[in-house]
């Protein structure tokens, strides 16, 4: 509260607060220096203020020699108050600016303790007051308000024609009067001594206040208190004698405040008009004589209680900001656990990685040894064979050798063919390849190891968690007629990916659910479901983790009755549809079938068809019909359909081809033909004008049944539906029926 009880100039808390029309406020101290006055004439304007085109008056007062210039001084706010003008003197106190628009008029210089910037106080040129009047006229004075920098006119009377906001000033005296208490009762909150000592500071965080040795014994400066903050306690603001005027009432209550503008008189009405106070004096002068003005307590009670009702509306946005905050910092709490939980998975994931690389490793080197060791044995064993039979050829070579310097040719012709023969051998045991090496010395071992890398490369995260509830939403959920419409969405900052949604329905009796709908889309509408019937929707969101949660479920009532009309898409090709398909015709002399856009298969329904034209005595057929009705003939001469046919004089019912119950009573034009359709019992009933044509038509009919019709070009009729059962034959409503 502490900052709307301070001045928006000077930053500090208000002194003899006065209302500006803009509603803000101002002390009165505070108004003076930022009041502005601008002669008409503009005579001594300073060249500061009007850089560019300096007024002669200004230039003149201005150059060196002047005798006004050289013994003028600025006077000071006290000295101007207790001077020759009193307190008028003092209000009108004003600075120079650019302009005197009245709107936004002066330009920011100096900075105040608030952040608001205002203008410093430029005396007057020695004489403008005396040269005013001989000037262009009176000066103009204007405030603006450092909030929303809206200005406002001074009259005469100057700063004292704005009320002063006694409210405000009583408020700030209860405030100071409240901290100096608490102030007063700041003792040391840990002290064993009796009483306690004073408090010396107070720690934000432990938020107890501390004496000097309480804190040097139980708050160290070190440690995990280290990085706690000590403010000093809870104090008296330093304003002289307490805050000013504030000090006035204690004791003795608060003056009652009198009118602005008669001192004498006490506030009794209100103007609202001119929403402000007013004494009845101000009443018979006739300013406030024709304004719309009511009682002041009246109206303290009807502000007073608009007030309490706006403070609700706050109080309840505060109170959900709260929330909000403990959400947040929760918030905060879940990520950081969430994020360390993260962290730990993912370490244990790498570090999975890492030992599944390193035993995939070790058997990679597993096989490369053992080639190594395969090329080396075969290699091994080339030499030992290629040595041996080099030893042996290298034997046989030097032998023959010896052989050859044999001079005995009987001796030599005696061995000389086995020798030759050896020889022979001996060579062509060195066939092609025998002195080739077996293996070579590269390893035809190749590690394709890119796959792995860009899989490494490509390593992210991906979302595990199955998607959160879906939240339906009942402004877009919907029933027409026997069809539901629903709307879903998923909760905002849901990161988790969405696949499809699963959309369930129930059968109307309160029995198992089904799926009728698995998609992208979160907009479902079901068609063909009972009339008068109750529904339970659901849905759930799914993606490649699994099924989230179900919704919370929806109840849907459909249409008690059936509002629909005939069915172009499924009428025969002959059928001349008319009056937004509630008028039907036909092209034909033969004829032809036309269904309703409307299923039923439990409930009560009935429904009336006006006979717009009947011409030659045709033989219109009304009644039911599956889906799969033969459509190029009478209505009920196929085992699909149950109807009544009638004529001028007569009427037959027929199905399966078979006419059954002849009755008396026809049709003309302007005729009414009513179908009613009872299936909790089971049976179809016609009516002609509102007469029952015999007993029901049809009994034990069950299954899924339409509004049919069959006509030829000598008839027109018009459909009515939405229709109640009449009473004189409308049945029990039954549950869920």
């Amino acid at each position: 509260m502490e900052e709307e009880l301070k001045c928006p100039v000077c930053g500090s808390l208000f002194r003899e607060p006065i209302i500006l029309p803009c509603s803000h406020n101002v002390c009165l101290p505070c108004a003076r220096t930022i009041a502005v006055q601008t002669p008409e004439s503009e005579q001594h304007l300073p060249a500061l203020l009007h850089p560019r085109s300096p007024a002669p008056a200004a230039a003149a007062a201005a150059a060196p020699g002047s005798g006004a210039a050289a013994g003028s001084t600025a006077c000071p706010d006290s000295e101007c108050a207790a001077g020759g003008g009193g307190g008028d003197h003092a209000d009108k106190l004003s600075l120079h600016s650019e302009t005197d628009s009245g709107y936004g008029s002066y330009t920011p210089s100096l900075k105040s303790p608030n952040g608001v910037r205002v203008l410093p106080l430029v005396p007057a040129p020695p004489g403008a007051a005396a040269a005013a009047p001989r000037g262009g006229g009176p000066a103009s004075s204007s405030l603006t308000c450092p909030q929303c920098h809206r200005s406002a006119s001074l009259d005469q009377r100057g700063l004292r024609g704005f009320q002063r906001n006694r409210l405000l000033e009583a408020i700030v005296q209860r405030y100071q009067q409240g901290r100096a208490a608490a102030a007063a009762a700041a003792k040391c909150q840990l002290c064993d001594r009796s009483p306690p000592e004073p408090a010396a500071v107070l720690c934000e965080q432990c938020e107890v206040l501390y004496c000097a040795a309480c804190q040097l014994r139980c708050h160290p400066a070190r440690g995990p208190f280290a990085k706690h903050r000590l403010v000093p306690p809870p104090s008296h603001p330093g304003a002289p004698g307490g805050g000013g005027d504030g000090g006035k009432g204690a004791g003795g209550g608060r003056k009652l405040p009198t009118c602005a503008e008669h001192d004498l008189e006490n506030y009794s009405m209100y103007c609202v008009s001119c929403r402000s106070p007013v004494c009845y004096q101000c009443l018979e002068e006739g300013k406030h004589g024709k304004h719309d003005v009511k009682p002041l307590g009246a109206m303290w009670k009807q502000h007073k209680a608009q007030l309490s009702q706006a403070l609700n509306g706050v109080s309840d946005k505060a109170k959900e900001a709260k929330e909000f905050l403990v959400q947040l910092k929760n918030l905060l709490q879940q990520i950081q656990e969430n994020g360390l939980d993260y962290e730990a998975c993912l370490v244990a994931q790498c570090d999975a990685l890492v030992d599944a690389l390193t035993r995939q490793k070790a058997k990679l080197l597993t096989k490369v040894t053992k080639e190594r060791e395969h090329k080396l044995k075969v290699v091994w064993d080339q030499i030992n064979h290629c040595t041996l039979k080099l030893r042996q050829s290298t034997g046989l070579m030097e032998y023959c050798l010896e052989v050859i310097k044999e001079n005995d040719p009987s001796g030599f012709l005696q061995i000389s063919d086995a020798l030759i023969k050896r020889v022979q051998v001996s060579q062509e045991q060195w066939v092609k390849g025998a002195l080739e090496p077996k293996v070579s010395a590269e390893f035809d071992l190749t590690l394709d190891s890119e796959p792995l890398l860009q899989s490494i490369h490509q390593l992210d995260f991906i979302q595990m968690k199955l998607p959160p509830v879906p939240l339906l939403q009942l402004e877009k959920c919907c029933t027409r007629n026997n069809s539901v419409t629903l709307a879903w969405r998923m909760p905002p900052l849901t990161h988790n990916p969405v696949e499809g949604y699963v959309l369930e329905l129930d059968d109307g009796d309160g029995g198992q659910f089904r799926e009728v709908y698995v998609g992208k889309e979160t907009l479902c509408t079901i068609d063909g479901l009972h009339f008068n019937s109750t529904y339970n929707a659901r849905v759930k969101a799914f993606n490649s983790s699994g099924v989230g949660p179900y919704s919370k479920m929806v109840i849907l009532q459909t249409s008690d009755v059936a509002w629909f009309t005939f069915d172009p898409s499924s009428a025969h090709r002959d059928i001349v549809l008319s009056n937004d398909n509630q008028t039907a015709t036909c092209n034909s002399y033969d004829d032809r079938v036309v269904l309703g856009t409307a299923a039923f298969s439990k409930g009560v329904h009935y429904w009336e068809l006006h006979v717009d034209r009947y011409d030659n005595h045709p033989d219109p057929a009304f009644g039911i019909a599956r889906i799969n009705v033969v459509k190029d003939m009478m209505l009920g001469k196929d085992d699909k359909a149950w109807a009544m046919y009638v004529d001028n004089n007569r009427s037959w019912f027929m199905h399966c081809n078979s006419h059954t119950n002849r009755t008396e009573g026809g049709v003309s034009k302007g005729a009414t033909v009513g179908v009613l359709l009872d299936l909790n019992k089971h049976n179809l009933t016609f009516y002609i004008n509102g007469q029952q044509q015999g007993p029901p038509a049809f009994e034990n009919i069950e299954g899924v049944f339409m509004p049919a019709l069959s006509l030829n070009r000598n008839v027109q009729v018009t459909l009515h539906t939405g229709l109640e059962v009449p009473q004189c034959v409308k049945q029990p409503k039954l549950p869920n029926s």
